[in-house]
C-alpha cells in the first residue's frame, strides 16, 4: 500500500497576487475615488467556507494517483494571472471591454501558431475544443458548401454532434487496429462522395492515436480536400522530443493544414475553458463579417469579437495564457517541453509493467500519454466486468482510474485465452498527463497490483 502523505493545495503564492493586487489598483489613482457596495465580510467568509467543504466532495484532480481523465491543475502562475485579471473582469470580445487583455490574447496566439511553425494565421482563443473545432467545421463548410466532412470513428463525438448543429453533412470513418483513420476505407470513401473536410485527429481522446496525416495529404494531392487538424489534446506534445519516428512524422507536417485546434487547458497548463482556433488562411476572416452598431467604434484595431463566433469571452483566460507563456515558453528543448516528455515516459513504463504482466492484457504502446489496459479474464464480457471492479477497488486505496468501452480489436483477446462473446470491450484507460506521475509509476504499480489481488487477479 501507498504511504499516506500530507497534502496540501499550494497558497504561499497568494502573497504574490497581492503585490500584483495593488500594483495594477496604482493604475487607476488618478480616478476619483469611489466605495464599492459594501457587503458583509463575515458572511463572505462563511460562504466561502461552505463552498470550501463543498468542493471537498472531488476527486484529487491535482495528485499524481489521480491517473484517470485529462485533468491536471493549472500552473501557478496562470491560477494568479487569472484571478489578478478577475479585479478588472475584461471582455475580450471588443477592445472597449479588454484593451490590455485583448492585446494579450494576440500575442498569446500568435506564439502557439508559431508553435506550429506558422508566422501568417487568424486565430483566437476559444471557450474550450468543442467551440474551436464549430468554428474550424463552420468555415470549412463555409469553403466546400454541401461537400462531406469525414472524421475516425475515434475522433472526439463533438464533430458528428457539431456537424448536426451546422447543418453539414458527415460520415465516419472507420479506425485501424491501432486507433488511427483506416487509409484504405477513406480512400474508398473519397471514391464514392464529394469530400470537402477530412478531420485528422492528432492525439485522441480514447487512446491518445494520431491519425496518419502524411498519407491524408498524399491523399489531398489527388482529391483537393481540406483538412482540419484536432490537437484539442495532443497538440502541445508537437514539442516533446521522446515521440516515435512515425508520430514525430505527423508532427512535423501540422504546419501544412488547413486549420488547427488546440486546448491550452490541457497541456497548456491553464485553467478550463481555454481552447484555441488557427486558419492557415487569414482570408478566411471574410466568413465572420457582421455589423455591430455600438461595438466596434473604439478603434481601427482588429476587434477579436470580429473573426469569432462566441461574443463575450472572458480576458481573464488570455491573461493567464499569457503569462504562463512569458514563464514557461512553449518551444522545444525548453522547460514545458521536458515536463511533457516526463509524462510520455510514465505511460511508457507503466506500460511495459503492464504487457509484462500476465494479469492484464494491453493495447497499443501509447503514443502520446495514454494507456489503455484490461484483466485478463475467460472472456471479454467477464474482462469487462474485472475492469469495472479493479476501477472501484483502486478507487477505495486512493488511485483513480478511468473506464472507457473501446473496440475489441484494439486487443489480441486470442492470445490472451480469453473468449471472444463481444465486439467491445470496457477497459481500463489511464491518462499520465502530470509531470509527477514520472516519478509515481512505481506508487501507482504498487497500488494497482496490492487492488488487482484484493479482486481475486
Amino acid at each position: 500500500m501507498v504511504e499516506n502523505h500530507p497534502v496540501g493545495l499550494e497558497s504561499e503564492s497568494l502573497r504574490i497576487l497581492e503585490k500584483a493586487v495593488n500594483s495594477l489598483s496604482s493604475g487607476f489613482q488618478s480616478m476619483d475615488e469611489f466605495r464599492s457596495i459594501p457587503y458583509d465580510m463575515k458572511l463572505l467568509e462563511d460562504i466561502l467556507m461552505q463552498a470550501a467543504e463543498r468542493m471537498k466532495d472531488n476527486f484529487p484532480y491535482f495528485h499524481p494517483m489521480y491517473a484517470g481523465q485529462m485533468m491536471k491543475p493549472p500552473h501557478p502562475v496562470a491560477r494568479l494571472a487569472y484571478m489578478l485579471s478577475l479585479y478588472i473582469n475584461p471582455n475580450n470580445h471588443a477592445l472597449d471591454g479588454g484593451r490590455a487583455s485583448s492585446r494579450m490574447e494576440k500575442e498569446a496566439v500568435a506564439v502557439i501558431a508559431g508553435m506550429f511553425g506558422w508566422e501568417v494565421f487568424l486565430g483566437h482563443l476559444t471557450g474550450g475544443g468543442t467551440m474551436a473545432n464549430l468554428e474550424a467545421l463552420w468555415v470549412a463548410g463555409q469553403v466546400n458548401p454541401g461537400k462531406l466532412t469525414v472524421a475516425s470513428t475515434q475522433a472526439h463525438y463533438t464533430h458528428d454532434r457539431l456537424s448536426k448543429v451546422l447543418g453539414l453533412p458527415f460520415k465516419t470513418v472507420p479506425a485501424d487496429r491501432q486507433g488511427k483513420m483506416d487509409l484504405t476505407a477513406l480512400r474508398a470513401l473519397l471514391d464514392k462522395e464529394p469530400i470537402g473536410t477530412v478531420v485528422a485527429t492528432v492525439g485522441t481522446t480514447a487512446t491518445g492515436a494520431t491519425d496518419p496525416l502524411p498519407e491524408i495529404m498524399r491523399l489531398q494531392e489527388q482529391y483537393k480536400f481540406r483538412i482540419h487538424a484536432d490537437t484539442a489534446y495532443g497538440g502541445y506534445f508537437t514539442l516533446a522530443d521522446n515521440l516515435a519516428p512515425a508520430t514525430r512524422e505527423v508532427y512535423n507536417r501540422l504546419s501544412e493544414v488547413d486549420s488547427i485546434v488546440v486546448d491550452p487547458h490541457k497541456h497548456g497548463q491553464q485553467p478550463y475553458g481555454c481552447g484555441c482556433i488557427l486558419f492557415k488562411d487569414p482570408s478566411v476572416g471574410q466568413y465572420y463579417k457582421h455589423d455591430s452598431p455600438y461595438t466596434y467604434f473604439s478603434s481601427d484595431e482588429l476587434h477579436l469579437g470580429e473573426i469569432s463566433l462566441e461574443c463575450s469571452r472572458p480576458g481573464a483566460s488570455a491573461v493567464a495564457l499569457w503569462a504562463t507563456q512569458k514563464l514557461m515558453p512553449p518551444v522545444k528543448n525548453s522547460e514545458l517541453a521536458g515536463l511533457l516528455a516526463k509524462g510520455r515516459r510514465a505511460a511508457l513504463r507503466l506500460f511495459d509493467l503492464l504487457s509484462a504482466d500476465p494479469r492484464f492484457i494491453t493495447a497499443f504502446p501509447p503514443e502520446l500519454d495514454i494507456i489503455i489496459w484490461a484483466p485478463v479474464a475467460p472472456s471479454v464480457s467477464e474482462a469487462s466486468r474485472k475492469s469495472r471492479e479493479l476501477f472501484a477497488e483502486a478507487q477505495k486505496n486512493s488511485l483513480h482510474l478511468a473506464l472507457a468501452d473501446l473496440p475489441l480489436k484494439f486487443f489480441d483477446p486470442e492470445k490472451a485465452g480469453m473468449r471472444r462473446d463481444q465486439d467491445h470491450m470496457v477497459c481500463l484507460r489511464s491518462v499520465l498527463m502530470k509531470p509527477e506521475h514520472e516519478e509515481w509509476v512505481r506508487k501507482i504499480w504498487e497500488v494497482l497490483d496490492h487492488s488487482a489481488k484484493n479482486i481475486g487477479l
